[in-house]
Order: C-alpha cells, then sequence, then structure tokens
C-alpha cells in the first residue's frame, strides 16, 4: 500500500461507500441488518470473534456492529482486541446486545465500543445511530489525514512517519518480522535550489516523492517526506534483500525522471540511498533502525552518491547494493 492509501481514507471527499462489518454468530441478525444498509453501504459479515479480527487487520472497515454474547471470543474480547491494535483502533463499534441493564452498558463502554443497540431491533434507531457514527469517523479520517500529509508533496509527513515507525515496530517486535527502513535525499538539493529557483526545487520535490512512492505497494508500507529533501520508506515484514531491491528502484524512479540538475556532476537530479533492516525486540527502540538507515546513507554519500549502500545491524552482514 502507498502511503497515501496508508492514511486514512475520506469518504466525504471521494463519496465512496462505506464499510461496515457485520459480526454475529446468528445468521438472521446479519440478515437483518444486512438488508437494512446493504442499498447505502458496502457490507461484510462474520460469525466469529477470530474471524471478524482477521477481517479488520485485513481490509479494516468504517464501523463494526459487533454482537456482544457470541462463543469465545466473545463481543467484549473482540472490541478489546481491536482497540489494542493500532491498525484497528480507530474502527468505530457499535454493540449489538439483547441485554437492557446499566452493567451490560457499563461492560460495552469499558471495552471500546462508542455506541450499543439492543435487540430486537428499532431499524430506524439503528440507522441514525450508524450514520452518526459513519458522518463522525470520516471527519476524524480526514482530520488525521490534514494532520499526516506534508502540504507539499501530498505524502506523508514527519508526524506520521513516526507514529508509524513506532506501531511497526511494535507490531514487528510481537511477531519476530523484520523491519526496514530506507532513507534517501536530494543529492546537491541546495545547488540545485540555487541555480534553478525554489519554484522548481518544488517541483522536484514533489516529482521525487510521486517516484518513490509508485515503488512502494505492499500492504503497511510507508512513503515519508521526513526533512526538507529528505524521505524515508518504512518497509515492515521485508528482509535486508528485499528493502535492497526497493532502494535500487527508487534510485532507478528518480534517475528516470531527467529533472535537469546544472550543478550535478550526473547533470540530472538524483538520489543517494541508505538501507537498514533489524528484527525488533520487545522493549527495544526505533533509534537503532534511525541510526543504521543514517549509517548507511552518509556511506552511499560518500560513495560518490546515486548509489544504495546497506548498513548491517545487531550483527547482520552487509549486503551489496
Amino acid at each position: 500500500m502507498s502511503s497515501a492509501e496508508r492514511i486514512p481514507s475520506t469518504p466525504l471527499v471521494t463519496g465512496r461507500r462505506a464499510r461496515i462489518l457485520v459480526v454475529d454468530d446468528q445468521p438472521t441478525n446479519i440478515l437483518t441488518l444486512h438488508r437494512l444498509f446493504e442499498d447505502e453501504h458496502d457490507m461484510f459479515m462474520a460469525t466469529g470473534g477470530e474471524q471478524a479480527l482477521a477481517f479488520c487487520r485485513r481490509t479494516p472497515p468504517d464501523l463494526v456492529l459487533l454482537d456482544v454474547v457470541m462463543p469465545e471470543p466473545g463481543g467484549l474480547a473482540v472490541c478489546r482486541a481491536l482497540a489494542a491494535d493500532p491498525a484497528t483502533r480507530d474502527i468505530p463499534v457499535i454493540f449489538v446486545t439483547g441485554v437492557d441493564d446499566p452493567d451490560g452498558e457499563a461492560a460495552c463502554w469499558d471495552a471500546g465500543g462508542v455506541d450499543f443497540i439492543t435487540k430486537p431491533f428499532n431499524a430506524r434507531t439503528v440507522s441514525h445511530r450508524v450514520r452518526a457514527h459513519l458522518t463522525l469517523k470520516q471527519q476524524a479520517d480526514l482530520l488525521r489525514r490534514l494532520a499526516w500529509v506534508d502540504g507539499l508533496t501530498g505524502i506523508a509527513n514527519r508526524r506520521h512517519f513516526d507514529d508509524c515507525l513506532q506501531d511497526e515496530w511494535s507490531r514487528c517486535a510481537r511477531l519476530g518480522s523484520p523491519l526496514s527502513l530506507v532513507s534517501f535525499d536530494i543529492d546537491h538539493f541546495k545547488r540545485f535550489n540555487d541555480s534553478k529557483g525554489h519554484l522548481a526545487g518544488d517541483d522536484a520535490l514533489r516529482a521525487v516523492a510521486a517516484a518513490a512512492a509508485a515503488c512502494v505497494s505492499r500492504p503497511g508500507d510507508l512513503v515519508a517526506r521526513t526533512g526538507g529533501e529528505e524521505f524515508a520508506a518504512l518497509l515492515s515484514h521485508v528482509d535486508a534483500p528485499g528493502a535492497a531491491i526497493v532502494a535500487e528502484h527508487i534510485r532507478q524512479a528518480v534517475a528516470e525522471l531527467a529533472i535537469a540538475h546544472p550543478d550535478s556532476d550526473l547533470g540530472r537530479i538524483s538520489v543517494s540511498v541508505g538501507v537498514a533492516t533489524v528484527v525488533p525486540v520487545p522493549g527495544g527502540e526505533p533509534e537503532v533502525l534511525l541510526a543504521a538507515a543514517d549509517r548507511a546513507l552518509y556511506a552511499a554519500k560518500a560513495a560518490g552518491r546515486n548509489c544504495v549502500r546497506v548498513e548491517p545491524v545487531a550483527g547482520e552482514p552487509a549486503l551489496a547494493p
């Protein structure tokens, strides 16, 4: 998934249909809710907690209608799991319950639900509550997008990169998976601005950002602008050889832009690229990955720029670019 896709989509702007997941072990209840919303929204169903969690992690919906009483894991446990995962914590959950008592309602709130509806359903009440929470979700997504997008290039900004780095570090530590970071910046960019002007510099930044984002397409990956002419690609569950391939694709994609650079030995804009990979450990800090990628980037510059260098981390051997 590209960096633009990693940032929450904005249905209010795009006009796309909302995605609603109905989770209930009783097919009759699923069918009732499905019929109620199928004309307006894209409806999905799950008949168990594990199935619902897998769906939300794979393709997060805009809203979950979740039955409280189901075989283990029950609705409360599913809601708590969604709230604990950075990838799913922003999905609003409306509980569907046949229990109408203060303790049951309190349990729903404590688990992280945003609302609840009681059985038997009142169609008008359910429709209004779903519409209200979808609107709130869309507005929250739009605000997050505005806060996370670099205003010049349209890709993720440093704030979004830092948040995703921390989240992916924790996820990879939990799963024992590798996490790779590709750091790159535009060679002699100050010279480019001095000779071509800042408007041309802005155009070059936008072009480089678009070229790099097009090289990163897996779900969970992110391309961000982390500084003036500095960029990074965060690659989850990607080992060092795979990250080196992505890095070379980015270098080539920028070269193929063929943007004239009169004060570069190449005569065109190029990027130096550093790559680092580590398998995070619980309790560790992502700064070790950032530092290793920076060392690799400096090595690429020292080697003449317009190249890729890979930095070994935690005893890992360096790989040829």
